[in-house]
């Protein structure tokens, strides 16, 4: 019996080349209205004096997050304990390696190997930390005090904001197009929503601890209260609204009404709303793209070893524990693929919307797609490394 599965949606087949249309539309937009980004970052939630939430992206990535999360039956985790192995698999590579193979990866390229061609001298400007108030000139980690506009930033080398964004990409298991993967890959689709839930909750607490070390580490400190700030935003509210919503949802119109008719109508507007907030990033990039074409390739080859690396640890050992295919399959791809809508979201939060670190995930997005199918179709073709699960 074959299991032929396919991506359906238009939004989903194409989604590198929205992505890359976005991109064209956001560099032609900074160039014919240069003040229309800054002016929309400008509209922001300050706390004394400072921005720290962006509205209108706030909006769009609520937008992006809310549809991930409602479709989430967070009952399953009771089931987690009966999956024993997949889900200790998926736990032990999303925050206990990942994280940290990512941030060797990406210093060693972008700190190291490609330091030369980004720029030695090549700087960024980025928020000041959440909560400080230093003089102009203080030295801050890696960073500088300035004043750009009227406004104090820090100035970083523009290679440690890169490696911020990768940083933030690598502590954020996918938890949305996880179920794309995992579907196309003739995977138990059952267990992969487990693992979804199971790191959906866990990224509540680990995202900020791990985020505060690693940027720590980097040279690129964040108070703890700013990483507090966008899980609640950015994970803790459309989680909960989510939840609540969905529970509403089905006792009052039912499952099957749930199933296809609201879902229907929520999925693109996830693809509508990243596509938006992409064309305001790179309206604001433009010219460091433009400036140096060759920037997207240095942030995507650590991004690209990081990804092939960790799915060929997750696939390895699924088949050390003798996992069969349907389980082995969405482990390794969570582990793989990454949450690149809270790591946007976070990004633009923690360095700005001009950041280097925003653009850093903007290119985690754009090389996912492609990566993560070639990765499918790489499972489908090893699928007699293992052994079948019972019908």
């Amino acid at each position: 019996m074959t299991d032929d599965r396919k991506m359906t949606r238009i939004f989903e087949r194409y989604l590198t080349l929205w992505v890359g249309l976005c991109i064209i539309a956001g560099i032609f937009l900074g160039k014919a209205l240069p003040g229309l980004a800054k002016t929309l970052d400008s509209m922001s939630i300050t706390v004394n004096g400072a921005p720290v939430v962006s509205i209108p992206i706030a909006v769009c990535l609520f937008f992006m997050m809310y549809p991930i999360m409602v479709k989430i039956d967070f009952g399953s985790v009771v089931k987690a304990g009966k999956s024993g192995k997949p889900v200790f698999l998926t736990l032990f590579l999303n925050w206990c390696i990942k994280p940290f193979t990512m941030y060797a990866i990406s210093l060693f390229f972008l700190g190291g190997l490609f330091k030369g061609l980004i720029g030695t001298e090549a700087v960024d400007l980025v928020k000041m930390p959440f909560g400080l108030d230093l003089d102009v000139g203080a030295v801050h980690g890696a960073g500088v005090v300035v004043v750009q506009d009227g406004v104090k930033m820090l100035q970083i080398p523009l290679w440690r904001s890169y490696l911020a964004g990768c940083i933030l990409l690598g502590i954020a298991p996918c938890t949305a197009m996880v179920l794309v993967w995992g579907y196309l890959s003739r995977g138990n689709d059952g267990l992969t929503l487990v693992m979804v839930a199971l790191n959906s909750l866990a990224m509540l607490v680990l995202y900020g601890l791990l985020g505060g070390f690693l940027l720590g580490v980097g040279r690129l400190p964040i108070p703890w209260q700013a990483l507090l700030l966008s899980i609640s935003i950015y994970v803790a509210l459309p989680l909960g609204a989510g939840y609540f919503s969905r529970q509403w949802i089905i006792k009052t119109k039912g499952e099957a009404w749930f199933n296809d008719t609201f879902l229907q109508v929520l999925t693109p507007i996830t693809i509508t709303a990243l596509l938006v907030t992409l064309v305001l990033l790179f309206s604001f990039k433009g010219e460091v793209i433009l400036a140096n074409p060759l920037t997207i390739l240095w942030i995507a080859v650590p991004l690209f070893i990081q990804t092939i690396l960790i799915f060929a640890l997750g696939y390895g050992l699924a088949k050390m524990l003798n996992l069969p295919y349907a389980d082995a399959a969405p482990a390794a791809m969570i582990g793989a693929s990454n949450h690149f809508e809270v790591a946007i979201a976070t990004s633009v939060m923690l360095f700005g919307l001009s950041s280097g670190a925003a653009l850093a995930t903007v290119v985690g997005v754009l090389i996912e797609v492609p990566l993560m199918l070639m990765l499918v179709w790489f499972c489908k073709r090893t699928q007699g490394w293992f052994s079948p699960v019972p019908a």
